[in-house]
């Protein structure tokens, strides 16, 4: 697969944090990446599993919740993430925001930004994420413009701030649908393992895990015919429910809390940097179907 798969860390100075908390919505609460017991891991406990190696007495927590907007993850999660006093936050949001019409990506950018001074005040490290690449989905593209302009000020704010920066839309692997779900918005258990890696070298470490900037093996892609299957399914399960929410102004993560409110020590399950088995097949792009 032609493309970059670095990182885009401006500032990869690896140190042994010990209090880490992790910020932010269904990517980082880890929707797609099931774990035992009807939980989830996702890229951040991936993460916390590659960083607990580095320290003897290392924790984590996760507030992330699914559904979340900017308004809530650079206030609520900031106010009661600070009271932890961890050294190390990652935050990654606003695609809830974007998603919605008449999002603003520049108020959307002075809000984050507002929120890391505030981390990075204590004197805790920051990790950020790009947005990945919503190019040639039919119904995320849309979004493009505005997805543009919010990454250009990432690039800024980390400068300006000191963070780290985990550039997604150059991970190229992740236009590979099977690094996806089937709702085409949520990661993969391999796409959350890939995630977790490159976030392990966009802080500085090398991961022992190589594999993760290979693509998969190309596979044939969907008929016509499955296609069209695909897509009405799609519409019907995940789209319409969705557009529902919005229609009622009610979110996915609504009585939901984190799923790790305190520090705690990390014992990660096996799974936590291998690669995972994924059902799905053939080898076209999540941006080539709505």
């Amino acid at each position: 697969m032609a493309g970059s798969n670095r990182t885009g860390s401006i500032r990869p100075e690896p140190r042994a944090w010990s209090r880490y908390v992790a910020l932010g919505d269904s990517m980082t609460e880890g929707l797609g990446d099931p774990g035992p017991e009807g939980g989830l891991i996702g890229w951040a406990d991936r993460l916390a599993a590659l960083l607990s190696a580095h320290s003897p007495d290392f924790a984590y927590a996760n507030l992330a919740i699914r559904g979340r907007r900017m308004g809530d993850i650079a206030g609520r999660q900031i106010d009661v993430g600070l009271e932890l006093q961890p050294d190390l936050v990652s935050i990654i949001g606003g695609g809830n925001d974007i998603l919605r019409p008449g999002a603003d990506p520049d108020a959307l950018a002075a809000q984050l930004e507002e929120a890391i001074a505030r981390i990075r005040a204590t004197g805790a490290d920051v990790l950020m994420a790009t947005p990945t690449d919503p190019a040639g989905a039919p119904v995320v593209e849309r979004t493009r413009p505005k997805v543009a302009v919010y990454l250009a000020h990432l690039w800024s704010i980390a400068e300006r701030q000191g963070a780290y920066l985990m550039n997604q839309w150059a991970l190229t692997f992740l236009q590979d649908w099977r690094m996806w779900e089937p709702d085409r918005i949520h990661m993969s258990a391999e796409g959350h393992r890939r995630v977790a890696l490159a976030a392990y070298e966009t802080l500085g470490h090398t991961a022992a895990e190589a594999d993760w900037r290979i693509p998969l093996p190309p596979q044939p892609r969907p008929g016509r015919l499955e296609s069209l299957r695909e897509n009405a399914v799609w519409a019907r399960e995940y789209a319409a429910p969705w557009v529902g929410r919005r229609l009622r102004g009610t979110s996915s993560g609504d009585h939901i809390d984190p799923k790790r409110p305190d520090l705690t020590p990390l014992q990660p399950p096996e799974s936590a940097t291998t690669p995972a088995e994924h059902p799905h097949t053939g080898d076209a792009s999540p941006h080539d179907q709505p």
